[in-house]
């Protein structure tokens, strides 16, 4: 079965994208509020190595942050999730995250992500950025060179290539060599996103020197998994299996919710058991409490720790 990410897709990514963070661009509420609280840890969740950096299991997901929800047909909940999550509730839900052992976020470069981050960082909060440039990657990579720069001038301490341009660019084996020559030049650990699974074994034939994946997985026991309006985003999850147990890299699972249509703990069941070994949660603030406590009891599992795929991280 064929990944349903079109070309379609890739415009309305890119046009959320542009307006998706368009209320934190300019930020001057922010900038006279008072700082975060005292950090008071209300919880510890594991951790693992990501090519050398202390990465919670559990990552922050960018998606509710940027207003980019995934939502079928309700085509009001884009708009739902940005009313809510105002610049500064951001910002609390950021707090919150860490303060339940949440130390790293994975977002894109949304228009005022990077201004977000150093907000959320001057005031006093010190969750750790991985960062997906959204740059084209032209030949030249002056675009994808200036983004990357920003980035880690913002404070990313990885960055990863994005899953919409890899989904139709993996063919050309050449430019994904030189997207990636291109972030490794940064020093940080590079990754490669894709929702596609040609996408990774195409790297893992062709040799691609990036350090990590980060692929979607989920099971399709769930209603509108077949709707092909989306709705899915794992074509093939018992291929994706297979091919993953292969590969000796660490695996960042997204998508694992499927964009909230599987509940939390099958989720997190799922994605770890077969071979995950970090997984990104997209979650309100009021969400973060009662995943973690999850992450912890399904983390503990036997079947979980004790999993054919070797751990990596």
């Amino acid at each position: 079965m064929d990944c349903k990410f079109t070309r379609r897709d890739f415009v309305r990514a890119t046009t959320i994208g542009a307006s998706c963070m368009a209320a934190a661009a300019g930020m001057p509420s922010l900038s006279n509020a008072k700082e975060l609280p005292p950090l008071v840890k209300k919880r510890e969740i594991p951790m693992g190595d990501l090519c050398g950096l202390k990465v919670s299991k559990m990552l922050l997901g960018g998606n509710l942050l940027t207003f980019a929800a995934h939502s079928r047909d309700l085509s009001y909940v884009g708009k739902l999730a940005q009313h809510y999550n105002t610049p500064e509730k951001i910002i609390e839900t950021l707090w919150i995250a860490e303060e339940h052992g949440i130390n790293t976020c994975v977002i894109h470069t949304a228009p005022g992500v990077l201004d977000g981050m150093k907000e959320y960082k001057r005031r006093g909060g010190s969750i750790q950025w991985i960062l997906c440039p959204i740059a084209r990657p032209d030949p030249d990579m002056v675009e994808m060179t200036e983004v990357c720069q920003r980035c880690i001038d913002a404070g990313a301490v990885s960055l990863y290539w994005w899953g919409v341009h890899s989904d139709v660019l993996y063919p050309n084996a050449d430019l994904v060599r030189l997207v990636m020559r291109t972030m490794k030049s940064f020093d940080v650990p590079v990754g490669i996103a894709a929702h596609r699974l040609e996408v990774i074994e195409a790297c893992e034939k062709e040799g691609i020197p990036c350090d990590y994946y980060v692929k979607t997985f989920h099971h399709h026991k769930y209603p509108s998994a077949n709707l092909n309006f989306d709705s899915s985003w794992c074509a093939d999850p018992e291929k994706t299996i297979e091919v993953m147990a292969k590969v000796e890299k660490p695996w960042i699972s997204f998508k694992i919710m499927a964009a909230g249509a599987i509940k939390p703990r099958d989720a997190l069941e799922y994605a770890f058991k077969n071979g995950a070994d970090f997984t990104i949660f997209g979650m309100f603030d009021f969400e973060v409490d009662e995943d973690t406590r999850l992450m912890n009891e399904v983390y503990a599992l036997d079947d979980v720790q004790n999993r054919p795929r070797k751990w990596y991280g």
